[in-house]
C-alpha cells in the first residue's frame, strides 16, 4: 500500500508547491469517493493520499478526473465555471503553463488543405457580454485536442519513476533559462506542481511593442480546508459582484493582476482568520534568447494584503476600468484597459502613494476625459497631509484663473484654457532640483493667494523641506491643477471646455 502526505508546512515546498497542495484538495473535493482506487483526507495543513495496486493507475486516474478537454478548451471540474470562464482558464492556461508548442495539439481543420509544413486548426467563436446593456465582445479560440496536463498516462509514469523532471516551460519562472536544463523534483512536490494550475489566477496583459503579455498570480495558503471552501464560492459570489469572467481576465498591468487576485480572495472572506496574506505575480513576455516561447519570465512581484492598498485600488478600478470601444473598421468591439490604472496599482504595491510619479507619467502618457474623471475622484482619498497641500494648490490655481479670466475679458477675447494650464504645469515642472521647486512653489502660492493655503506654512514647509518628500510634493502639486474642477460660473464654463480638450491638455 502507498502512501503520501503533502503538507503545505513541509520545509521543502516553496510557495508553488504549497499553492500546488491547495489545488490538489480543490480537486478532490469535486471527486465522489465511490469506487475511486484511492483513498484521501484533507486537513488543515496537509492532504493525505493512500491507495494499493500500481502507482501509475491513481495518479493516472486522479488526472483523469482534474484535467478534461470540452469543445475544444482546458477544463477543471473542480473550477466549477462557465463558459466564460472556462475560456479564460484556457486563455490562461496557453499563455503561462502550455506556452511552449509541444506541450499542446490542436484540432486540424479537414477543409483547408495543408500547404506544405504548415497546418490550418479549426476556431470557434464566442460572444461574451461584459456589461448589461452593452454590446458583445467576439473572440476566438483554436480547438485544443490535447495538452500535458490531459496526458495523465505520461505523467503517472514520470511520478512513479520516483525522479521526475519539472521542464522549464511547465512552471514558469522556475529558471533564468532553458539552458540550465530540467528542474528535477521529489515524487510529491512534482504531484503537487501538476495542481498548481488550480490555484492560480490567470491575467492578459496589453501587448508592449507588439509583443504579448500575461500574468500569473500564485496566492499564499495558510488553511486547505478553509481555502478550498472560500475557492467554491469564487465563480458564483466574485463574479457576480465584480463583472464577467473576461472582463477580470483582462488586467492592465502586472501590479493590477496581483490587487485584482488579493480584492477577490477578500471579497470571499472578510475575517482575519486564514486570509491569503500575500500573493506572487509573475509577468511573462517574450525574452530575446529565447524564440519558442511567448510568455517566459520578465518580473516577479510579491505582493502583501494591505487594507489600505486594496481600499485605494477598489476605488480606482470602479472608476477606472477597462471600456469598451469600437475597432477602427467598425466591426465589432474590443476592451481597453485604463494605463492611470495599472500606473496607480504599480504603485500601491510598490508601497508608495498612489499619485507617485506623476510628474513623470503625465509627460509620457495621454490622459483621456475618462481618466481624468477617475483621478478627481482619487483625489478625494488623500490623507490629511496630503489634503492640505493638494488644497493649498487648487486654491492658487482658482485665484490665478479669475485673474487671467478678468484680463481676457477685459481684453475682449476668450480664454485659452489650455494655454494657461499648461502655462503654470510649466512653470512647476521646469524645477529639477528640491530649492529650485520649493522657490516656484513658494512664489506661486504667495502670487496667488486663497484661504485653503492660511495656516498652512507649516504642513507646506514640511513637504518642500524634506529630501524624501519634495518630488511627492511636486507629484500632488501638478495633479491638484491636472484634476482642479471650476467653482464660479466662469470657471464652470471653462470646466466643460476643459472635459473636451483633456486629451490635448494633459
Amino acid at each position: 500500500m502507498t502512501e503520501l502526505v503533502l503538507s503545505i508546512f513541509d520545509p521543502n515546498t516553496l510557495l508553488p508547491h504549497r499553492a500546488g497542495i491547495a489545488g490538489l484538495a480543490l480537486a478532490l473535493s469535486a471527486i465522489a469517493p465511490t469506487d475511486a482506487p484511492m483513498q484521501w483526507e484533507v486537513t488543515e495543513d496537509a492532504v493525505k493520499l493512500s491507495w494499493e495496486g500500481s502507482d501509475l493507475k491513481a495518479i493516472q486516474w486522479l488526472l483523469e478526473q482534474t484535467y478534461q478537454i470540452k469543445r475544444g478548451l482546458l477544463v477543471a471540474p473542480a473550477l466549477n465555471l462557465d463558459e466564460q470562464g472556462c475560456f479564460t482558464f484556457n486563455q490562461g492556461m496557453l499563455s503561462s503553463f502550455l506556452q511552449h508548442g509541444q506541450q499542446k495539439s490542436f484540432v486540424e481543420d479537414p477543409n483547408k488543405p495543408k500547404q506544405g509544413k504548415k497546418k490550418f486548426y479549426k476556431t470557434q467563436m464566442l460572444n461574451f457580454m461584459i456589461e448589461p446593456d452593452s454590446p458583445e465582445i467576439s473572440v476566438s479560440y483554436t480547438l485544443l485536442n490535447s495538452c500535458y496536463y490531459t496526458e495523465a498516462a505520461k505523467l503517472a509514469k514520470d511520478f512513479s519513476s520516483g525522479k521526475p523532471e519539472v521542464k522549464t516551460q511547465i512552471l514558469p519562472g522556475l529558471e533564468e533559462c532553458f539552458v540550465n536544463g530540467s528542474y528535477k523534483e521529489s515524487a510529491s512536490n512534482f504531484l503537487a506542481l501538476l495542481f498548481l494550475p488550480l490555484a492560480c489566477g490567470y491575467y492578459q496583459l496589453p501587448a508592449l511593442n507588439g509583443k504579448s503579455r500575461s500574468a500569473i498570480v500564485i496566492p499564499e495558503i495558510q488553511n486547505l480546508k478553509v481555502w478550498v471552501k472560500l475557492r467554491q464560492k469564487l465563480p458564483s459570489k466574485v463574479y457576480a459582484n465584480f463583472g464577467s469572467p473576461y472582463g477580470k481576465f483582462r488586467a492592465s498591468s502586472a501590479g493590477e493582476a496581483a490587487l485584482r487576485f488579493l480584492l477577490d480572495e477578500r471579497q470571499l472572506d472578510d475575517s482575519l482568520l486564514f486570509k491569503v496574506n500575500y500573493c506572487e505575480v509573475y509577468q511573462l513576455g517574450s525574452q530575446p534568447w529565447n524564440g519558442n516561447q511567448s510568455f517566459i519570465k520578465q518580473a516577479v512581484y510579491r505582493v502583501p494584503l494591505k487594507d489600505d492598498a486594496l481600499s485605494l485600488y477598489r476605488i480606482a478600478y470602479q472608476n477606472l476600468k477597462p471600456r469598451l470601444r469600437s475597432r477602427q473598421d467598425g466591426e465589432g468591439t474590443w476592451l481597453a484597459e485604463s494605463k492611470v490604472l495599472a500606473w496607480i496599482s504599480d504603485n500601491l504595491i510598490a508601497d508608495k502613494a498612489w499619485y507617485s510619479g506623476f510628474f513623470e507619467f503625465r509627460k509620457a502618457t495621454t490622459i483621456y476625459p475618462e481618466d481624468r474623471r477617475g483621478l478627481v475622484v482619487m483625489t478625494e482619498h488623500l490623507n490629511a497631509d496630503e489634503q492640505v497641500l493638494f488644497d493649498a494648490v487648487q486654491g492658487a490655481f482658482s485665484a490665478f484663473l479669475r485673474d487671467q479670466i478678468q484680463q481676457a475679458q477685459k481684453q475682449g477675447r476668450s480664454l485659452d484654457y489650455g494655454q494657461v494650464t499648461d502655462k503654470v504645469i510649466y512653470r512647476l515642472q521646469r524645477p529639477s532640483t528640491q530649492q529650485e521647486f520649493a522657490t516656484a512653489l513658494v512664489d506661486f502660492l504667495s502670487q496667488f493667494r486663497s484661504k485653503a493655503a492660511r495656516a498652512a506654512g507649516p504642513q507646506i514647509f514640511w513637504w518642500i523641506h524634506q529630501e524624501s518628500n519634495w518630488r511627492k510634493a511636486r507629484d500632488l502639486t501638478l495633479l491638484a491643477i491636472a484634476t482642479y474642477k471650476g467653482k464660479t460660473k466662469e470657471e464652470t464654463v471653462l470646466e466643460q471646455d476643459l472635459t473636451a480638450e483633456t486629451a490635448n491638455v494633459l
